[in-house]
């Protein structure tokens, strides 16, 4: 199985020039706290609730601020056709919980959360994985 066949396609995507404010009040409507961030399709960077709260809200960022300042560049990625337990696999080696996932192009196409491969893959895998992620 392949991570395009349990993926996130349908994504909120920040912009570079989305405020703060208005980042993190999608996030809070959607319930979720992760966002890609994309110039067109291209990503450039992903920003999470906690990105909001430590980076910006702590070092004493206005709430328009562009959130392009305090984002994480450079986010570890999955190709859509990567196998999952390849991408679960290195999710837990590098305590990963949501990854932004990519064409062949390079172009920004979903995310995949480790509840997305959980449920797909085998159950013994998703707990050694959130093991994994969630240690110290």
């Amino acid at each position: 199985m392949k991570v395009r066949d349990v993926m996130s396609k349908d994504v909120q995507v920040a912009r570079p020039g989305d405020t703060l404010q208005d980042v993190a009040a999608r996030m809070s409507a959607g319930d979720f706290g992760f966002m890609p961030v994309a110039d067109g399709d291209r990503l450039i960077g992903t920003i999470t609730d906690r990105d909001i709260t430590v980076r910006a809200v702590a070092g004493g960022a206005a709430c328009t601020s562009p959130v392009v300042e305090y984002i994480s560049r450079e986010p570890q990625t999955a190709y859509a056709d990567d196998d999952l337990k390849t991408v679960l696999d290195a999710m837990g080696s590098k305590q990963i919980r949501r990854l932004p996932v990519l064409d062949k192009d390079q172009r920004l196409v979903g995310v995949v959360s480790l509840g997305d491969l959980s449920t797909r893959v085998k159950e013994k895998y998703a707990g050694e994985a959130l093991e994994d992620i969630s240690r110290a």
